[in-house]
C-alpha cells in the first residue's frame, strides 16, 4: 500500500508517548509499505531529527504553524464548533497542501494519529484510519475539578465538543483504533466495541536490565510538562514522600523528564532532583529502585511503566493507570491509591529485596509476553489492508 500518514508534530525525538507511537508504526509499516509522511510542528524541525525518519519514508512533509496562525485558528474554532485541540491544529493553507499531495501521490490509505489532525481529510474519498490512541474528552473531564475556577468554563466546553467530535469521527473513519480496552469502552459511540484496540509494544532491545549504582530510592519519569505527570510529580513529592520519610528519612526521589512546567520545578530540594531532558533515559531508570507513577488523571496506556517493567524495575502504580496495563496487582505490579498506600509499598520494597527482586521478575516477564511493536502494527497494517482491499473490489465493480 501507499500510505499517508498525518500526524499532528514530527515524532522525533521520542519525548511524549504520541510520537513514540508514531515512530514504532511508521518504523514497522515501512517494511513493507510506501510512507508518505505529512506532519505539523510548530518548531523547526532539525537535519538530526529529519534523519531519523528518512529510512521509512518515501517522502516527508512537515507543515510549520506559527503562533500567530494557531491563535487565529483557535478562534474560528469557536464558531466552526470543533474541539480546540482540533481548531489549533487546523490551517487552511497547510489543507491546500495537503490537497495537492494527495492529488499528486494518490494514496491507497489514509492513516491519522489522534482526532488532532482529522480535519485535514475527514471529506476525503479513501479509505481511512485514524488513531484515537486515548479518549480525549475523559482526560479533560478528569482535569476539570484541577483547573484553576476560572478555567472551569473553556475545560467544560472544550469537553463537550471532544465528546461530539470523537462521535462524529467514528461515523466517518472506515477503522478506529485505540490503545486500550478501557479507552475503547469511554469513545462516546454506541458502536464503540468496533475500536480495535491497538496496545504499544517496547523496544526491548534498548529498554534492558542494566546495572548501576543506586542513587534514588524512587524514580518517576514522563514528560514533566503534560498535565497529568505535571499531577503526579507534585502527588509523589508533596503527599507520598513525606510519609515514606517517617521511616526513610534518607530517601531521595528523582523526577526526570523533558519541558518541566514550573510546579514540577518548585518541587526541588535536598530530597527531590529534576532533571529535565537528558540524553539516555535508560539512566534514570537504572539509578533508581523503584518506579512510581501515581497517575490520578490522564488517560491510555503508560509507557513508562512498560519501559520501567522491561528494565526490571519493581513499579508502583494507581488503579487508573493498571486499568489500561492490564497487570497483576501483587505479583507484577503494587497497586496504591492513596499516599500512605504507596509509602507503604515503597518501604516495602525497599525493606525486602528477595519481594522486590520478585515483583521486578515477574513484571518483565509479564510484558515481554504482551507488549511488542512488531505484533501491535501488524495488527494495525492488517485492518489498514483488508479497507483497502474491499475499497477496490467495490471500484473495480
Amino acid at each position: 500500500m501507499k500510505l499517508l500518514v498525518v500526524l499532528p508534530r514530527f515524532p522525533y525525538p521520542l519525548e511524549k508517548g504520541d510520537k513514540l507511537r508514531a515512530y514504532n508504526h511508521i518504523r514497522f509499516l515501512s517494511k513493507k509499505h510506501e510512507i508518505i509522511l505529512c506532519t505539523l510542528n510548530n518548531t523547526e524541525v532539525s537535519g538530526e531529527h529529519l534523519k531519523k525518519l528518512r529510512p521509512f519514508c518515501k517522502s516527508i512533509h512537515v507543515f510549520k504553524i506559527s503562533r500567530f496562525s494557531i491563535l487565529i485558528n483557535l478562534f474560528f474554532a469557536i464558531f466552526k464548533g470543533i474541539p480546540f485541540q482540533a481548531g489549533y491544529f487546523y490551517n487552511k493553507k497547510v489543507q491546500k497542501q495537503i490537497d495537492q499531495i494527495i492529488h499528486s501521490e494518490k494514496p491507497d490509505h489514509i492513516f491519522c494519529q489522534l482526532l488532532r489532525v482529522a480535519e485535514y481529510v475527514k471529506t476525503k474519498n479513501i479509505p481511512k484510519t485514524i488513531d484515537y490512541q486515548d479518549v480525549f474528552s475523559k482526560g479533560i473531564e478528569r482535569r476539570i475539578s484541577k483547573v484553576p475556577f476560572y478555567l472551569k468554563p473553556i475545560f467544560k466546553e472544550e469537553y463537550r465538543r471532544l465528546k461530539k467530535y470523537e462521535h462524529d469521527l467514528f461515523n466517518i473513519f472506515d477503522n478506529k483504533t485505540i490503545i486500550s480496552n478501557p479507552d475503547r469502552d469511554l469513545i462516546p459511540h454506541p458502536h464503540n466495541q468496533e475500536i480495535v484496540v491497538i496496545p504499544n509494544g517496547v523496544d526491548y532491545d534498548f529498554f534492558s536490565p542494566i546495572e548501576q549504582e543506586k542513587k534514588y530510592e524512587i524514580v518517576f519519569i514522563g514528560n514533566m510538562g503534560y498535565p497529568p505527570n505535571v499531577d503526579a510529580a507534585e502527588y509523589l513529592a508533596q503527599k507520598v514522600l513525606p510519609i515514606v520519610h517517617k521511616q526513610k528519612p534518607e530517601a531521595k526521589l528523582l523526577l526526570a523528564g523533558a519541558t518541566p512546567a514550573k510546579r514540577v520545578l518548585e518541587q526541588k530540594s535536598e530530597y527531590v532532583h529534576i532533571t529535565g531532558w537528558v540524553d539516555d533515559i535508560r539512566d534514570c531508570y537504572a539509578q533508581a529502585r523503584i518506579f512510581v507513577a501515581p497517575m490520578q488523571i490522564g488517560t491510555g496506556l503508560q509507557n513508562k511503566l512498560l519501559e520501567a517493567m522491561a528494565m526490571k524495575i519493581p513499579s508502583i502504580s494507581s488503579k487508573l493507570a493498571n486499568g489500561a496495563l492490564c497487570a497483576k496487582d501483587g505479583m507484577e505490579i503494587l497497586i496504591g491509591e492513596t499516599p500512605d498506600e504507596y509509602a507503604k509499598h515503597i518501604i516495602k520494597l525497599l525493606d525486602d529485596t528477595k519481594y522486590a527482586h520478585q515483583i521486578a521478575e515477574s513484571a518483565y516477564t509479564f510484558v515481554r509476553s504482551k507488549y511488542d511493536w512488531g505484533n501491535a502494527t501488524k495488527l494495525l497494517e492488517n485492518i489498514m489492508e483488508e479497507k483497502t482491499n474491499c475499497f477496490r473490489n467495490n471500484n473495480q465493480d
